[in-house]
């Protein structure tokens, strides 16, 4: 019997999908095999399916895997305040856009599912937006195939960037402003819109889906892919700027500007990146 591997970050929902495929049943009548008790209906990447603790040990028998090791793929597969009472119990939720799972890399989804399925979701965090290994991403689940980001690879470049941050001991906050920024930045098209607009035009040329979802426009599709390198470059800046604020911000301004590769970083008084440099840093 084949062990169907679960994917890093992947969604229970989907993890469930993949393992009733390969008994030829639906969801439900693979929760239903094993004695649990299915409420509400959802699908991916919408809504997400939860488990108590008792319907979360009968997966992992059944998947013949550790709980444990389970639940380090899966990270919503038990919530902590979920009940140990005796019912196996499983439910639908629905989710906010920020929360819903995207896309898995075709090709990981393929070889860990043994080329029976190349569709996987997967509740993926910031340092995990590019498979670097076969150039893929998803930047938003509205979309419904991955980007292929072969023809940018400063996209894979960046994943590394962002892997070696991690180590720094603020990289999680400065993530989070950076983030901010550069989005406020695209959104406005400020300081780096010629470069941004390079790469949308890149993306788009590789991976036509992106101009036929009619969802959204690619620019917000892919905004954050666009942004990515950038994003991960001033992230690197802010967790290495010393914790106090210069004076004049002149010098940290400069050393931004030379990191995201511009002769000069003009600022008005509201951009964000002036604000955190002036009066949030203490």
């Amino acid at each position: 019997m084949l062990r169907v591997r679960p994917l890093p970050f992947e969604a229970t929902a989907s993890y469930g999908q993949r393992l009733a495929n390969t008994y030829q049943l639906t969801l439900s009548q693979l929760l239903d095999g094993v004695g649990i008790t299915l409420h509400g209906h959802g699908t991916l990447p919408a809504a997400e399916l939860h488990l108590n603790h008792n319907a979360a040990r009968r997966l992992a028998a059944l998947a013949r895997f550790p709980l444990p090791h389970l639940k380090r793929s899966l990270p919503h597969l038990a919530l902590p305040d979920d009940a140990h009472g005796t019912e196996a119990v499983a439910h639908w939720k629905r989710l906010e856009a920020e929360q819903q799972p995207v896309r898995a890399c075709t090709l990981c989804t393929r070889h860990r599912s043994h080329n029976a399925t190349d569709t996987a979701w997967a509740h993926r965090p910031p340092h995990r937006l590019v498979c670097p290994r076969h150039h893929q991403a998803a930047p938003d689940p509205r979309l419904t195939a991955t980007v292929r980001t072969w023809a940018v690879p400063e996209l894979a470049a960046a994943h590394h960037a962002h892997q070696r941050l991690l180590r720094h001991p603020r990289a999680a906050t400065a993530w989070t402003t950076a983030r901010a920024i550069t989005t406020r930045w695209y959104d406005h098209q400020q300081h780096l819109t010629r470069r941004w607009h390079t790469r949308l035009n890149q993306l788009c040329a590789t991976n036509p889906h992106l101009t036929t979802t009619h969802s959204a426009s690619p620019t917000l599709l892919a905004r954050d892919l666009i942004t990515y390198p950038e994003t991960v470059t001033l992230a690197r800046a802010l967790a290495t700027l010393p914790n106090r604020p210069h004076h004049n911000t002149g010098n940290a301004l400069s050393l931004i500007a030379h990191r995201l590769g511009l002769l000069r970083l003009p600022l008005n008084a509201n951009d964000p990146l002036r604000v955190f440099l002036t009066h949030t840093r203490h």
